[in-house]
């Protein structure tokens, strides 16, 4: 979930007795923070973290995470949280919890002392829980070490009163803090993500042991929440387009705002000359016999392609064919008009939270900390003059959350299962000008006998995403007894759970040597490929 201004809450957020709220301070994990306390079955919400008191009135969180960031507690201008947090936190008897960041800036504000470390610390680290009773750790942890994330240039060196240290890194620091009295707990990684095995477990001790928390929240209550939603933004007079790619995100978006507002959904898919290999064609074809859903294709290729022909650069890339995206869709709008005589007002677009975190700040999310990773076509590229109101009933959502919610809107397992493909296309796959020379039937070419191959190994369904990229260089190669100067392509597959952080995936040697072999006899102009061995992070999921 983004940081959303805390008058956009749901009104029934604050009635549960079960409710974990997290305020972010810029991280860019604060997602998996709210990711994992929901797979735990509990309600997470996630506003900015110097979100005014009075806009967290009537919300009483059983409890509270401070979240990481990128700043110093000692920066000019460095985020904290509002004043009178902490007694509003002590009045709903709410525990809290400072991860990184939020830990510093716990002890900060509560009369402690954080300097900047002589060793900075980053990555996989060891930790050893030094007292045999806590509340993080439980019983007989003294001497017992984890495998956990890193990411602190600052450490705390002093604690306020009353507080302890129950684990420390291998190399001195102070790793974890409870005021067991106060509800006041912090640690000094990471315990969200997958590179802190046994993180989850701490997160689910303090949850419920420490909290007494109870697993309430469910895919089905998201589902009829959203459809209220849609039902009182959209008055029964209205209409809506829908913007389908064929993905899993679009898909169960329309199909719910289907459920929500019936034949009054128009659904549109554009092939803007940057689609992989016969995805036209096939996802048309499913879309009549897998959905039923009545679906306009608009032909707009020569319009994206003109614009982006010569553009290198990757945001002016995102960003143009966000602003083409939009004009089709406003003209699209216009020949509803003519046809119902009646214009739409909105348009349904299938962003998820990751597309909101990795963008410049999305207008209206109250996010001013996360230092930005890219736009996102759907959240960053959008024009301000654009006529239609955006609908984006799965943007609090992440990928493995809106596939249970599209098994529950019976979505054809054959759409739940499809790989995420980014919204731009092809063009952030091709490094550079997406229209010089032939960089596009090559890419298409490539990325069908990759991903092919995949399917018929068995492995798709274990990969998250397999795809290949078009580099913007040639190579000298040896083909049929003469030299050759062609283009080198590179393959990338990852293993994910959400596409924010992500591991490469090992292929044996073999299905590599085929795939390669198919490749440079198959594909005219290609003499050379590389595979991506590059984690996320430090790298992004996709080149561009």
């Amino acid at each position: 979930m983004g940081s959303a201004s805390a008058s956009s809450l749901p009104i029934s957020a604050g009635a549960g007795e079960n409710l974990v709220l997290i305020l972010d301070f810029g991280s860019q994990y604060t997602h998996l923070i709210t990711r994992r306390v929901r797979q735990l079955g509990v309600l997470s919400l996630c506003v900015s973290g110097t979100t005014p008191l009075s806009s967290l009135a009537g919300l009483r969180p059983r409890a509270v995470v401070l979240s990481g960031g990128p700043h110093s507690v000692h920066a000019p201008g460095a985020p904290s949280f509002p004043e009178g947090f902490l007694d509003f936190t002590a009045d709903a008897g709410a525990h809290v919890l400072g991860v990184c960041y939020g830990m510093q800036l716990l002890v900060q504000s509560l009369g402690g002392a954080v300097e900047a470390g002589e060793r900075q610390e980053y990555g996989d680290m060891e930790v050893e829980v030094t007292t045999p009773s806590s509340a993080l750790y439980g019983e007989g942890e003294a001497g017992k070490r984890q495998t956990v994330w890193m990411s602190h240039g600052d450490e705390v060196v002093k604690l306020p009163e009353g507080f302890k240290v129950v684990s420390r890194s291998v190399q001195g620091a102070i790793a974890a803090i409870e005021h067991q009295e106060k509800r006041y707990y912090g640690l000094q990684y990471h315990p969200e993500v997958t590179h802190s095995p046994q993180g989850m477990e701490t997160l689910r001790r303090f949850l419920f042991d420490v909290c007494g928390i109870k697993a309430d929240w469910k895919m089905q209550d998201v589902l009829d929440e959203e459809i209220k939603t849609i039902q009182s933004m959209v008055r029964s007079d209205e209409h809506v387009i829908c913007a389908l790619s064929g993905g899993v995100d679009s898909t169960v978006a329309a199909t719910l705002v289907h459920n929500a507002i019936g034949d009054r959904l128009h659904c549109v898919f554009v092939d803007n000359g940057l689609l992989r290999y016969k995805e036209k064609e096939r996802v048309m074809l499913t879309f009549d016999s897998d959905l039923h859903l009545p679906v306009t294709c608009i032909d707009a290729s020569e319009q994206f392609l003109s614009q982006l022909k010569g553009v290198k650069d990757p945001e002016e890339k995102r960003k143009i064919i966000g602003r083409e995206f939009i004009a089709v869709f406003d003209k699209f709008a216009q020949m509803l008009e003519e046809k119902i005589g009646k214009r739409p007002e909105y348009l349904v677009q299938g962003t998820l939270y990751p597309d909101v975190i990795e963008s410049c700040p999305p207008p209206g999310s109250g996010r001013t900390h996360s230092h930005t990773i890219k736009s996102h076509h759907n959240v960053g590229g959008l024009p301000v003059d654009m006529k239609l109101k955006l609908i984006e009933p799965l943007k609090l959502l992440f990928k493995d959350e809106v596939r249970k919610l599209g098994s529950i809107l019976n979505v054809p397992e054959s759409f739940l299962k499809r790989h995420p493909f980014p919204g731009p296309g092809l063009a952030v796959r091709i490094l550079g000008d997406v229209t010089e020379g032939n960089a596009l039937e090559v890419l298409r070419q490539v990325d069908e006998i990759f991903v092919q191959a995949i399917k018929d190994a068995g492995l798709y369904d274990t990969i998250w995403q397999a795809f290949a990229v078009f580099l913007p260089v040639q190579t000298v190669g040896v083909q049929g007894d003469q030299r050759t100067h062609s283009h080198a392509v590179a393959l990338r597959a990852i293993t994910s759970e959400d596409g924010m952080t992500a591991d490469w995936y090992y292929f044996e040697r073999q299905f590599l040597v085929d795939v390669v072999k198919k490749i440079c006899n198959n594909v005219r102009g290609v003499n050379r490929v590389c595979q991506d061995i590059t984690s996320k992070p430090p790298a992004t999921v996709e080149w561009e």
